[in-house]
């Protein structure tokens, strides 16, 4: 099953086959408060993941969500214009659950407790730079394209190595990966 990489200093998303080639690359934006895992920070969570749950599937490209539901809206500039401070959460949404204990799981740290996730915004929003409240945001058309090839992660409590995962998500701050 395919991996999904984020280099938070390239702002990428690389997704990888099961031999770990580089399928895909995209450009993503992470949280302007920088890495980190405490609850309360948004900052944007590192290490092990698995995608929890997926979102929106079964909704039109451009659905706007709120709290993870659809608001029953399609996105348009004419939208933005109207809430020009909404955060806007597009077409698909990644929710991710942390696999290391204390570190993005579990009490204060823990990663799906705050939500993270990666979502799609609209092509207006620059990608490539910080600018998120923790969440990884990816335009649309990239949200879209690669959500379908992952599959959810298994839902014990002790996740398998991940090398066995499905579709495990990796954030670092190593530069150049």
């Amino acid at each position: 099953m395919p991996k999904i990489e984020i280099s938070i200093p390239d702002q990428t998303l690389t997704l990888r086959g099961d031999e770990g080639k580089a399928l895909k690359r995209y450009l993503v934006s992470t949280s302007r408060n920088g890495a980190g895992e405490q609850q309360g920070s948004f900052c944007t969570p590192r290490g092990e993941h698995i995608v929890r749950a997926k979102i929106g599937a079964d909704h039109p490209v451009d659905t706007v969500f709120v709290r993870r539901r659809p608001t029953g809206e399609i996105w348009t500039p004419e939208l933005t214009e109207r809430f020009p401070g909404r955060d806007w959460i597009l077409t698909r949404i990644l929710w991710l659950s942390g696999c290391e204990r204390g570190r993005n799981r579990l009490r204060e740290v823990d990663t799906m407790r705050r939500y993270i996730y990666i979502h799609g915004s609209p092509d207006s929003v620059a990608m490539g730079n910080r600018g998120r409240s923790g969440a990884y945001a990816c335009a649309t058309k990239t949200s879209w394209s690669f959500s379908s090839s992952c599959r959810l992660g298994p839902g014990s409590a002790s996740p398998p190595k991940p090398r066995t995962r499905s579709c495990g998500v990796s954030p670092h701050e190593k530069s150049g990966t």
